[in-house]
Formats: C-alpha cells, structure tokens, sequence
C-alpha cells in the first residue's frame, strides 16, 4: 500500500486552515477576561494556528494569566 503525499499535504492544509478560526475564537473567549485587548490576543492566536504547538501554548499561558479586576461600580 503507498501513501499518497499529495493527499497527506492537503489534509494537513486543510486541518490548519480549519484551526485557525477556531483557535482566534477560543484566544478571544478566554482574552475577555484575561486583557483589555481581546481582539489582539484572537489575531495572535490566529495567527499561532499555522503552527498548532505554538497556538496551544499561548492558550495555556493565557489561560494561566490573572484574572483582570471586576469593577463593582453602583451607577445611581
């Protein structure tokens, strides 16, 4: 049996291309509350996503990060 190289590249396109949405929309999610600057956190994760390693470790070390400060201002 071969295996065909060319079906094996485009599989692997195609599961980093599929990533990289998902990987800015969970960069995003967990950079509301860790930054106040989600967008950018969801751009870098998007772009980590041509690398999967790299992209799941900026999740863990964002997840990891504190929590920002919840400002409990009662507005009258």
């Amino acid at each position: 049996m071969s295996i065909n190289a060319t079906l094996l590249g485009e599989f692997l396109v195609f599961f980093i291309v599929l990533s990289i949405p998902i990987f800015a929309v969970i960069s995003y999610k967990i950079g509301k509350r860790k930054s106040t600057m989600p967008s950018v956190l969801a751009f870098v994760g998007g772009c980590l996503a041509l690398f999967p390693l790299f992209a799941l470790i900026f999740i863990a070390v964002l997840a990891l990060k504190k929590d920002l400060p919840k400002n409990n201002v009662y507005v009258h």
